[in-house]
C-alpha cells in the first residue's frame, strides 16, 4: 500500500473544547456539504478527508495506488471499494485525526459503511482508548431547489467568482462584475446531468443513511437556509448525537 502524505497542519490549540470525533456530511449535489466541511474544519481544528483528494494526490505521485486507479480510471472502470478501502484506512493511520475529522465522499455505499465502522472497532482496540464512532448528518434541500442552485451557476473564468442566474444574478447578464469577463456554465450544470446525479445519490446514499440511522447515529438538517445558520445546526445536532453517547 503506497503511503499517504496528505495529513493536515490543524492544531489542537485552535480547536475549541467541544470533541467532534468523526463526521461524516451527506447531502445531494447543491447542498453546500463543501462550504460546511470548510467551516467545520476551521471550527474545530479537524481535517477533511476527501476520498478524491487522497485519490488524485496519489495519481500525481505516481504511487502504486494511483498507477492502479488511474488504469481502471482510463478504462472507464470504477475504483473498487476494497481499493479505496485500503487508501482511506491509511489516511485514518495520521496524527492529525485524534480529535476527529469529515469525511467528504465516502462511505459511498453501505459496503464501505461497514468496513470503515469495523475498521475503526479495530483502532480502538489496537488503542486501548475508547474512540468515537462515525456519526452522519444529511443536508436536505429541496430538489427543485438544488435544480436551480445547479443550472443556474455561472463561473467567471478569470477571476473564478461564482453567480447564479436564479439567486445571485450579476448586473449585466452573462457578465461577470468583478472583471467584466464572459461567464461560464460547466458542462455538467445541466438539468440531464442533475437528474443522473440524484439517480445515483439516492441509491447509493439511501442504503447508508438507514444503516447510521438504526444505530441513533444520524441527524437530518434544513439546509435551505443562510449558511451560518445551517452550521449551527450542524453544531448542535453533532452535540446531541455526542451527548447521547454516540
Amino acid at each position: 500500500m503506497a503511503t499517504l502524505t496528505q495529513e493536515s497542519n490543524h492544531s489542537p490549540a485552535q480547536a475549541d473544547t467541544f470533541l467532534p470525533g468523526p463526521v461524516l456530511l451527506l447531502g445531494a449535489p447543491g447542498v453546500g456539504k463543501g462550504t460546511q466541511a470548510q467551516l467545520l474544519m476551521a471550527g474545530y481544528g479537524i481535517p477533511q478527508i476527501s476520498t478524491g483528494d487522497i485519490l488524485r494526490d496519489n495519481i500525481a505521485r505516481g504511487t502504486d495506488l494511483g498507477k492502479a486507479a488511474k488504469g481502471l480510471m482510463d478504462n472507464g472502470q470504477l475504483v473498487p471499494d476494497d481499493m479505496v478501502n485500503d487508501m482511506v484506512g491509511a489516511r485514518l493511520s495520521q496524527r492529525d485525526v485524534q480529535r476527529g475529522y469529515i469525511l467528504d465522499g465516502y462511505p459511498r455505499t453501505l459496503g464501505q459503511a461497514e468496513w470503515l465502522d469495523a475498521h475503526l472497532e479495530g483502532l480502538e482496540e489496537s488503542a486501548g482508548a475508547v474512540a468515537l464512532p462515525l456519526v452522519a448528518i444529511n443536508i436536505k434541500v429541496d430538489e427543485q431547489v438544488l435544480l436551480k442552485r445547479i443550472t443556474g451557476r455561472r463561473i467567471c473564468g478569470k477571476c473564478k467568482h461564482i453567480y447564479n442566474v436564479y439567486f445571485k444574478a450579476p448586473q449585466q447578464e452573462g457578465i461577470c462584475d468583478v472583471d467584466g469577463t464572459a461567464l461560464q456554465q460547466r458542462s455538467d450544470d445541466t438539468e440531464a446531468a442533475f437528474t443522473e446525479r440524484m439517480k445515483a445519490y439516492h441509491s447509493l446514499t439511501a442504503p447508508v443513511i438507514e444503516h447510521y440511522g438504526k444505530q441513533g447515529r444520524f441527524r437530518e438538517i434544513d439546509g435551505d437556509r443562510d449558511v451560518e445558520a445551517v452550521t449551527e445546526s450542524i453544531r448542535e445536532a453533532l452535540e446531541q448525537l455526542r451527548q447521547a453517547g454516540n
